[in-house]
Order: C-alpha cells, then sequence, then structure tokens
C-alpha cells in the first residue's frame, strides 16, 4: 500500500467530485459568463460575509493579487518569518508589487499584536511605507498551528489604528475552521482579503477563491488578468470546489484525528525528538539518534511511506483525503516496528 504523506496537494478528486466535474455548466469566465464560477464566487462571499469573491488557480496566485491590490511599489509588508507568502512564493512580493517584506519571529508561524506595532515604521521618508499586514491560517511551517482568535482581533485593531490592510493566507482556513469552531462570518467581519485554497485537504485539483469588498474584487480581477490568470471554461474546476464545500469540510476532522495517531505513535519512539503540537493535519518532528530526518524519510519510502525531510532534522507528514484509516494503522504498525 502506497502512503503519500509529503502534502495534502496530493489529494485527487472523489468519484463524486469527478462527477461533478464531468456534468458542470460552464461557460467564458473572463467574460463573467461561467456560471459554475459564478456560483462558487457569489457563495463563498456569502459565506464569509464579505461583499465579493475571485476565482483564481493557485493560492500564491490569490495572494500576490491581494497584496498587489493592498499595496504600492516601495511599500512594506508585515508578515511572520515562516510566512508562505514569504518564503514559497518566488519573491513575488518583490516581483510583482515591487515592496519588502518586514518577516518578525513568531510562535509557530503566528505573531502577535504588540509585534506589529513595534514593526510599523514611522512616517519617514527615509523609511519603506508599512501599508499590509499578512496572517497565515494555519501556518504550514508552524505545523499547522492556529490562531488564537484574540491574537486576532489584536491585530486588527492595531491595523485599524494605523491604517494598515489585513490580509489573510487561509490555504487551510476550513481546517482552522473545523479544529477551533470559530466561524467563517468571524473572519470576514475582520479581514480585508481572504484567499482560501481548495487544492489541498478540499481535495481539488486547483483552485482558490479570494474575498474583499466589492471595489477591492474590481481591481483584483484586473491584477489577475494582468498575472495571466484570466481563465475560460474555469467552470469544471469552480464545480470541484462546489462539491467540497458541500462534501469535504466536516471529513477534516478525520485528517486532524490522524495526525494526531501518527504522532502518538512516533512520541514513543527514541528515534525522535520534539513534536510541534498537532492541531490540524500537519506533523512536524524533530529526528535524532540513529536516523536523521533524510535517512528516516529513505527508511520509510522503502516501506511505500512518502513524506518530506524539510530540514537536516526534521520531518513533515500531512493527511488527507487520501489517507485512510487502514493506512494509518499500517502507518503506525510500520512505525513501532522500526
Amino acid at each position: 500500500m502506497k502512503i503519500d504523506l509529503r502534502s495534502d496537494t496530493f489529494t485527487l478528486p472523489t468519484p463524486g467530485m469527478l462527477e461533478a466535474i464531468a456534468r458542470a455548466e460552464v461557460g467564458d469566465d473572463v467574460f463573467g459568463e461561467d456560471p459554475s464560477v459564478n456560483e462558487l464566487e457569489q457563495r463563498m462571499a456569502a459565506k464569509f460575509g464579505m461583499e465579493a469573491a475571485l476565482f483564481c488557480p493557485t493560492g500564491t496566485m490569490s495572494n500576490q493579487v491581494a497584496i498587489n491590490v493592498h499595496t504600492r511599489p516601495g511599500d512594506e509588508v508585515i508578515c511572520e518569518q515562516q510566512a508562505h507568502v514569504y518564503i514559497y512564493e518566488g519573491g513575488g512580493i518583490a516581483f510583482h508589487s515591487g515592496s519588502q517584506v518586514k518577516a518578525l519571529p513568531g510562535n509557530r508561524g503566528r505573531i502577535v499584536a504588540e509585534q506589529v506595532v513595534a514593526a510599523i515604521n514611522p512616517d519617514d521618508v527615509h523609511k519603506a511605507r508599512t501599508s499590509l499586514v499578512c496572517l497565515e491560517n494555519t501556518s504550514n511551517r508552524g505545523g499547522g498551528s492556529c490562531y488564537n482568535w484574540e491574537d486576532v482581533l489584536a491585530i486588527k485593531q492595531v491595523c485599524q489604528i494605523h491604517g494598515l490592510a489585513l490580509h489573510l493566507d487561509g490555504a487551510r482556513l476550513f481546517n482552522a475552521l473545523v479544529a477551533t469552531g470559530q466561524t467563517p462570518q468571524q473572519y470576514g467581519a475582520v479581514f480585508d482579503s481572504i484567499s482560501v485554497c481548495f487544492n489541498k485537504g478540499m481535495g481539488c485539483p486547483i483552485g482558490s477563491v479570494l474575498m474583499g469588498g466589492a471595489a477591492f474584487i474590481r481591481q483584483a480581477r484586473r491584477v489577475r488578468k494582468l498575472f495571466g490568470g484570466g481563465m475560460r471554461q474555469a467552470g469544471f474546476m469552480a464545480a470541484a470546489a462546489l462539491y467540497a464545500l458541500d462534501h469535504h469540510i466536516d471529513r477534516l476532522q478525520e485528517d486532524h484525528m490522524h495526525a494526531r495517531q501518527l504522532a502518538a505513535a512516533l512520541e514513543k519512539k527514541d528515534f525522535i525528538g520534539s513534536i510541534l503540537p498537532v492541531e490540524t493535519n500537519l506533523l512536524i518532528f524533530e529526528v535524532k539518534g540513529r536516523f536523521t530526518a533524510a535517512t528516516l524519510a529513505a527508511t520509510l519510502e522503502h516501506y511505500g511511506v512518502r513524506c518530506l525531510a524539510i530540514s537536516p532534522t526534521q520531518i513533515r507528514m500531512v493527511t488527507h483525503l487520501g489517507i485512510h484509516s487502514a493506512m494509518i494503522s499500517q502507518l503506525v504498525q510500520l512505525i513501532d516496528e522500526l
């Protein structure tokens, strides 16, 4: 049995999702005439209590479109030092928007209001204009950690006082919502823009939705076109996302449970060091003693289990809808025998 835990981007459409794709009603989205895309955008905006939404092919594009609309060249963007928008989007903030980043050391990918206040540049011609704060929930490099809601509200207050926009990279936001019990409407009321991915735990082949105010999304649509993201019969992929909205949110709890089961098996082993707290579907742990991260990953792959060595001493495993309970039981047994 092959078990691929490298990322939740390795999910494949379920039979029900494939059927939804095959029978999707489509049109030309650049002309605004794809009914499935329009339905997805309207449903997502309504779900989060925001005015409008925009379907993008990738989360990187939706994040970079948002940053471009919120900033102007020469600005500075505040984020955590391991934020996806900073370390995993190809230098896009500089390339696309001509802005620089002030990256703050956080707690498992999360920052707090006091750090944001201290990072804001004064109104000084020698300094870049601070214009945007980006948060990530859940945090990829933080091991799927979720923001404390009170911390989010405190950061929002800082942004309001200082006239800063607040963007959320919510690539795995549905995981956070399921884990914490927070609501989409809470997020829509706080953030100026939100990006949500469907190509991870939601199981879709591609697609992210960017949400915000009506004027913001009008400009975002223009920037998406500028970035080469204008799609034609995109309704086939929007249909997959619509199916995921109806069928794949509640089941994320199963992925979280599987990650906790793997953590419980690993913590018994003498070659495992610290394990980041498991809040959602990401599991990051330290390897020590008779294994390095690379040799343990290679050993597991020999038995059909794929995972990522993300540093010389750390491995990441990600559970998703392609990983079922029998696979977890098999892997737990393998870990026990190592």
